[in-house]
């Protein structure tokens, strides 16, 4: 929106979904009650954000099978969750959450990861990665990377078909998720991840001004100076934001597999998500992007109330199931949206 001068001005969050903007003042109201003018001590944060998160992750599809492991890496073992939507030897997804590096589990995810299992009738094997300050980078990438080499090596283990596995996630899972593509490319490691799945992902430390005048207000999920702050606890120092591993748009992108990128329009991120597309694209890799109107950071957890939401779900479940329907194929990701 523009002013009568020119400049951009918020809408004060009058441009959300009206399903999704009840799941933002939700979040915001629980938050508010509980953190003083001062803020609160970091794990007090993590509880207080885990307990905002419990009742959405709620209900959802069953599972055959849900394995709780502990799998080794470079950092030591990490939490690991598979959830199996039916038997046999299933393609599988590796998800990270969000949470900016600094919150979060695979808790707060459970039923965003099962979601993606019974649309996608894949395993989804979600990662609960060591958290920022206190693991600055490359630990939690390194942790995730580690992960998909193990599952690269003992997928039948989990009756995972490790030429069928694809990685994603959301925000910092995002981010993550194409980091540990560079690696991997780099290191020519195989078989090579088939798919990416790309939610509203946190891409550059920066956010433009625009950006955060327009929906970095209170009225959105995420606002500007949370996500810097975000960024200070998971990079090391400013010279990070130069290495393509932390801030992969600016990473040579060529050879990375097809990826869906799910972009919430009233997000401050939205742009990084789109800068991504086109530079995915302008490098020859396959890719389908989608901008969900009305849509705010985080708002793929708010599937049990908004029908948005759903529609994200779906979309991506079935270009997944696409990707991942035939052993070694990256398949036609269709279109760019």
């Amino acid at each position: 929106m523009n002013d009568s001068r020119g400049a951009v001005e918020s809408a004060n969050g009058r441009d959300l979904d009206p399903e999704i903007r009840q799941f933002t003042r939700t979040i915001g109201e629980l938050v508010a009650r509980r953190q003083g003018p001062d803020g609160v001590a970091l794990p007090q944060a993590r509880r207080w954000a885990e307990e905002a998160r419990a009742p959405w992750t709620r209900g959802g599809p069953a599972m055959a099978e849900t394995r709780n492991l502990e799998l080794p890496t470079r950092h030591g073992a990490v939490r690991v969750r598979v959830h199996r939507p039916a038997p046999g030897n299933l393609p599988g997804l590796v998800y990270m959450h969000g949470g900016g590096w600094t919150l979060f589990s695979i808790d707060t995810h459970d039923r965003v990861m099962r979601e993606y299992a019974a649309r996608a009738g894949c395993c989804v094997i979600g990662i609960d990665y060591a958290l920022s300050p206190e693991r600055k980078f490359p630990v939690a990438l390194e942790q995730v990377v580690d992960v998909v080499g193990w599952l690269a090596e003992n997928s039948d283990e989990l009756g995972v078909d490790a030429r069928r596995l694809a990685i994603g996630g959301d925000s910092a899972g995002a981010n993550l998720s194409v980091a540990t593509c560079l690696v991997r490319r780099a290191g020519r490691a195989e078989p090579p991840l088939r798919a990416m799945v790309l939610n509203y992902g946190a891409f550059a430390a920066h956010c433009s001004e625009i950006a955060c005048r327009r929906y970095g207000g209170p009225d959105y999920m995420l606002g500007c100076e949370e996500m810097a702050g975000y960024w200070r606890n998971y990079m090391r120092g400013d010279q990070d934001a130069e290495n393509p591993l932390v801030c992969p748009l600016i990473a040579t992108l060529k050879g990375l597999p097809p990826a869906f990128l799910a972009i919430a329009e009233c997000d401050i991120l939205a742009e990084q998500s789109i800068e991504m597309g086109r530079r995915l694209q302008a490098a020859g890799v396959p890719m389908r992007s989608v901008v969900y109107r009305g849509a705010s950071h985080s708002f793929i957890e708010a599937m049990s109330a908004a029908a948005v939401s759903n529609k994200a779900l779906a979309d991506a479940s079935q270009w997944l199931a696409q990707v991942l329907r035939q052993p070694g194929i990256g398949g036609d990701p269709g279109a760019v949206a």
